[in-house]
């Protein structure tokens, strides 16, 4: 984001976010990176130059012993142009530097 305005309410963050990189968390597991065009009231989003991942367990039915993790894998996509609908939306950020 290129401005320091004050952030008094939520969609003072979206509204300094227009034609900014986005990170955004979805429900189901899935995370959303591009550039934020639009939003309304109800948390819409329009994206430009998506990139969708969505993650999932290897092997739901596998036994993992005490002390291990399960295996996630996860499939990539990208999109010119994507719609968001807002009650799907658990979080959005400006992207990480790393």
């Amino acid at each position: 984001m290129t401005s320091l305005a004050p952030i008094s309410e939520p969609f003072d963050l979206l509204r300094l976010s227009l034609s900014e990189k986005v990170f955004v968390k979805l429900r189901g597991d899935r995370e959303l990176r591009g550039t934020l065009h639009a939003y309304d009231g109800h948390g819409n989003l329009v994206l430009a130059n998506v990139e969708e991942t969505i993650w999932m367990i290897y092997d739901e039915n596998e036994e993992v012993a005490e002390g291990q993790e399960r295996k996630l894998s996860s499939v990539t996509r990208n999109s010119e142009m994507l719609f968001v609908r807002g009650d799907g939306v658990i979080l959005i950020s400006p992207p990480s530097k790393s």
